[in-house]
């Protein structure tokens, strides 16, 4: 079987006020937390135009730096590097009980008063925890780790069950992936919906993930013979929102019991159908206000929604936003 290479449209983005990125390094380097900012935000991208970000990696103590893996590297520079940057990422940590160092987080909380945005991965939410920059906001980090987090920083809003968190000026992330996610929203964020997409489907991933930690918990896997059952059911949920149907005709078309689908449906999707097809209308409205011009009624019907009124509420719970500042936000730009 052959694929065939595909020509990527070129985007014309518009400049960012600042398009430094700047991830810190350190001995004993999570390699995959680091490989996911190198990749979203350091990946040559000829077809995003000349605006691109520009992406540097800052050593915070003197080499030589092994990573995970046995590799052994150098970085662009010091401490010094985080000077004038616009987004700052910590990707991971050396471990829950090892001190952060105090010119780190000097250097942090400088670069923050100048104006840069500060985000993490996995671990890396104790590093910014730390700068005490979290106080009074709410931040994520690895479920296994949120409990440590709630402790050890009382006045942090520990959050364990979500992917991302974007408190604006600061952002964090669950366990690992999750920093995919992170990725990815900010580039919507500062790009729009199409640059993200776009990035999305070079990682081969989907742009944007539904749910929180709590489906990757660990939980019995769902058994192969119920899979086939419940694939196509899940597919018919999403491709046909305006039904409602009751969990005792979804038991039906899959051929088991009520009680059986329900725990059946939740070790498969760690949700309940009737949130799950929620989810499936919110998902479908944020996307048709991100690539259409319809108004808000004819979005929320075609969503599976009653009416306007009755999508404000449970899109802004979801997504922290009304429809209509989404729309201003993640809207499509012109290519």
């Amino acid at each position: 079987m052959t694929i065939s290479a595909q020509i990527l449209p070129n985007l014309d983005l518009p400049p960012l006020a600042n398009n430094r990125v700047v991830a810190l390094a350190y001995d004993g380097l999570c390699t995959f937390e680091f490989g996911i900012v190198a990749e979203i935000f350091g990946l040559d991208r000829p077809e995003m135009g000349p605006n691109w970000y520009a992406f540097a990696t800052a050593a915070i103590e003197p080499g030589p730096l092994r990573a995970h893996g046995g590799l052994r590297f150098t970085c662009d520079g010091g401490l010094e590097v985080l000077e004038g940057a616009g987004l700052i990422v910590v990707p991971g940590w050396k471990g829950l009980d090892v001190p952060v160092p105090d010119p780190l987080i000097a250097a942090l909380r400088a670069a923050h008063a100048k104006g840069a945005r500060l985000a993490s991965i996995c671990s890396g939410a104790f590093v910014l925890a730390a700068t005490g920059l979290l106080d009074g906001r709410r931040a994520t980090t690895h479920w296994r780790y949120g409990a440590a987090l709630a402790e050890r920083f009382p006045k942090v809003q520990a959050d364990p069950d979500v992917l991302f968190i974007d408190e604006g000026d600061i952002l964090t992330s669950a366990g690992s992936a999750a920093g995919m996610d992170l990725g990815l929203h900010i580039i919507r964020r500062d790009f729009g919906a199409e640059a993200a997409n776009l990035v999305a489907r070079r990682l081969v991933m989907p742009a944007s993930r539904d749910g929180g930690q709590a489906q990757f918990l660990l939980r019995p896997v769902p058994r192969a013979r119920e899979a086939h059952r419940l694939s196509p059911l899940l597919a018919s949920l999403r491709a046909n929102l305006h039904e409602t149907p009751t969990a005792a005709q979804l038991a039906a078309r899959a051929g088991l019991s009520e009680r059986t689908f329900l725990r059946r449906f939740q070790e498969a999707t760690g949700t309940t159908p009737a949130r799950y097809l929620t989810e499936a209308r919110l998902a479908r409205a944020a996307e048709l206000l991100e690539t259409s011009r319809a108004d808000l009624e004819a979005i929320a019907h075609a969503s599976g929604f009653a009416s306007a009124a009755a999508l404000r509420r449970p899109f802004h719970a979801r997504y922290g936003l009304a429809p209509s500042d989404w729309r201003r936000r993640f809207a499509r730009r012109p290519v």
